[in-house]
């Protein structure tokens, strides 16, 4: 009987996050607009932000005694991010993206994931590398901001239509959005982790698996919705921006709380994140992830699946 309410509860889940997926893509959608920013600037802050919140919630939660959750989650996450969001994505649709991004948010999301491998060198993520980690955040922070301003000036004279009543209806939206997404991430990530058990995995497994995939379902159902209503920039941001957030702050507040444990095997993961990275950076280099590449993605994302259980 537990089993089937675990999936009644799943699903619920499952269609909570399209709807928050749908509310958050158009308050932010609106809000770039209102403050004339661009698409990708606000798929990597607020629709980023707004998807991350399970992962944080999920790490906070097993800080300490469950270290080995917090990493196979955000390594997971970040893993199923690009090869199932971006993959699944591009196969529904192609996804044309700015150049810039090959320039600079690609090759952060790259210099974070490096940072991670080599503060782990040591076997241990400490608090000291946390609140490295969420310096990083810092700095990070701090140049998005400096983009916003100077994108702000150029379209000065781009004046949006309305008033503060879409700015309100916007932020609502939002904050709808979010609110969606944290309630149906946790419905579908609880539930699934008790089938899980049911088929007897380990928590690291559980971690890399069941719970990355569930926390990245706000990414893939927010990024598909942007992508199809033809806001591309909104979902590759969404994708980027949450990489990186997973790394700097979910994993900085991880490791600040409690400290990570770091076991040799995870560097294969590693591996995979840093490739699967790679591999979307050589797909925008012609602006566009077409389904072919789409294809690839996931396919490699599956093997990786199958690697996971049987190694």
């Amino acid at each position: 009987m537990e089993v089937v309410i675990s999936g009644i509860l799943t699903v619920i889940g499952l269609v909570m996050l399209c709807f928050g997926g749908n509310w958050l893509v158009s308050g932010g959608v609106a809000i770039a607009r209102k403050f004339r920013i661009s698409n990708l600037v606000i798929g990597m802050t607020i629709v980023a932000y707004g998807t991350s919140t399970p992962e944080l919630a999920a790490s906070i939660a097993a800080a300490g005694e469950h270290s080995a959750i917090i990493l196979g989650n955000i390594i997971g996450s970040n893993i199923a991010n690009v090869g199932m969001v971006i993959g699944i994505a591009a196969i529904i649709v192609p996804i044309a993206i700015q150049k810039s991004v090959l320039r600079k948010e690609i090759p952060i999301m790259l210099g974070v994931s490096v940072l991670l491998i080599l503060i782990s060198i040591d076997g241990e993520l400490s608090n000291y590398d946390g609140i490295l980690l969420l310096a990083g955040l810092g700095v990070f922070g701090y140049y998005t901001f400096k983009d916003v301003m100077k994108q702000r000036q150029e379209n000065k004279d781009d004046v949006p239509q309305g008033g503060e009543n879409i700015y309100l209806k916007s932020i609502g939206l939002i904050g709808l959005g979010v609110g969606l997404l944290y309630v149906g991430a946790i419905l579908t990530v609880d539930n699934a982790v008790i089938l899980a058990k049911e088929f007897g995995l380990s928590e690291k497994i559980i971690g890399l698996t069941v719970i990355a995939i569930g926390t990245s379902l706000p990414e893939l159902i927010t990024s598909i919705i942007a992508i199809r209503k033809g806001h591309g920039d909104i979902g590759v941001g969404n994708i980027i921006g949450s990489n990186i957030y997973n790394i700097l702050m979910i994993m900085g507040v991880g490791a600040a709380l409690g400290g990570v444990m770091i076991s040799a095997d995870v560097y294969f993961d590693y591996a995979i994140m840093v490739l699967f990275s790679v591999a979307l950076l050589i797909g925008l280099k012609t602006g566009v992830i077409n389904r072919m590449m789409g294809v690839c993605l996931t396919v490699g994302y599956l093997v990786y699946l199958i690697l996971t259980f049987f190694k």
